[in-house]
């Protein structure tokens, strides 16, 4: 049975696949139709936080599902005010706002941003991506992305990332927020420098913009810590989350703080399947099995031996936790060959690899996988 000829006649062509069928998972692991292992890096792009098919989460989405799917936001339901109070606790938020993903959660941001200042002008910055829907890909450097879809909303500014005079230049008193990814994932795992986001922050005090964290790939327990923005210090006035989030289960979130959401008011936002039953639940188990498992902590000591190992053998190694970033000659070429030999791995760029396992990836995993890398 072909199933990438049947994929290419009936699936819009916007997405560039690697040759494999993917059938089941279990934990660090996935198999293709054939029954052939391979060792996930890429863990759905950030996202199977837990590992595939993790048993906990299976059964409390098995007893969800026996109870109640969706019935939308008309009317109360217990896991998404559970799943609020739960990130309360860990992000020390306020107010949540639930959607599907990463770019809905950017979109939310955007729109909470310009009610609650009353301005219009954003400020992003070289290197960030917050999406592809038109308000985050607005925000969204890569012109490659943007070009086509043009005019997209404005006014919005690119600052240069980790240059604060730059970012001076192009804030002012009109600049309804700044956006940005702490450490830059689809560039290629790229982290901001602290005196940079102190002078960020510095500036948002002076002009009384909105400070928008991204954390939709950096967010629990990816960097070694629950949020990026615990590394730096920071409490934004609004953060965005996703991916890890529900451990492959769609759930996306806007976080604010309550001196903006008091600002929010009925109808001026909404989603039919934010926040549904099923998508809280998996979040709340997710969490759940974080704690439990101790994984930010497996994500730091990990992610620093795996660090540490990649240094011996490839150039310009970033790492932060379990989200990684080093060069090679010929990423896509390297990409086909992981693959050939039972290893998943992501590329951003023609030579830049990105590696953001499980968050339950032991060292043993690592060494197979530095084994693989290094042929």
């Amino acid at each position: 049975m072909d199933w990438m000829e049947r994929e290419r006649k009936f699936i819009l062509q916007t997405y560039t696949r690697q040759e494999v069928v993917i059938e089941r998972g279990e934990g660090c692991y996935v198999y293709d139709v054939n029954g052939k292992k391979y060792l996930d890096l890429v863990a759905g792009i950030a996202t199977v936080s837990i590992g595939h098919c993790n048993p906990q989460l299976v059964e409390r989405l098995k007893k969800q599902l026996e109870k109640l799917i969706h019935v939308s936001n008309l009317y109360y339901t217990i896991p998404q005010i559970e799943l609020a109070e739960k990130l309360h606790e860990i992000t020390g938020m306020d107010k949540f706002f639930f959607c599907n993903s990463g770019t809905e959660a950017v979109e939310a941001a955007l729109k909470f941003a310009r009610k609650a200042t009353e301005r219009k002008k954003f400020i992003s910055f070289t290197g960030d991506f917050h999406g592809r829907t038109m308000g985050s890909l607005s925000v969204t450097h890569k012109e490659k992305f943007r070009k086509p879809f043009e005019p997209l909303i404005s006014p919005v500014e690119f600052a240069k990332f980790n240059n604060a005079e730059d970012l001076e230049k192009k804030v002012d008193d009109e600049t309804a927020a700044v956006i940005i990814e702490l450490i830059q994932g689809e560039a290629g795992v790229y982290p901001a420098k602290k005196e940079f986001v102190e002078v960020l922050d510095e500036l948002r005090e002076k002009h009384e913009f909105l400070l928008i964290v991204d954390e939709v790939q950096t967010g629990f327990g990816r960097t070694g810590r629950w949020f990026a923005k615990e590394i730096y210090g920071l409490e934004p006035d609004m953060m965005t989350m996703a991916k890890a989030m529900g451990s492959g289960v769609p759930i996306g979130c806007c976080a604010l703080k309550e001196d903006v959401a008091e600002k929010i008011q009925a109808g001026d936002h909404g989603s039919t399947f934010g926040g549904n039953p099923i998508a809280c639940t998996a979040a709340l188990a997710t969490v759940d099995v974080i704690e439990k498992e101790k994984l930010v902590e497996n994500s730091a000591r990990v992610g620093e031996y795996f660090t540490e190992r990649l240094r011996e053998h490839f150039e310009n190694v970033a790492g932060v936790g379990l989200m990684i970033g080093f060069d090679v000659n010929n990423a896509p070429e390297f990409v086909r060959k992981c693959l050939e030999n039972g290893l998943l791995v992501n590329n951003t760029s023609e030579n830049r690899i990105r590696l953001v396992p499980p968050l339950i990836i032991t060292e043993r995993e690592v060494d197979e996988a530095m084994e693989i890398m290094t042929k």
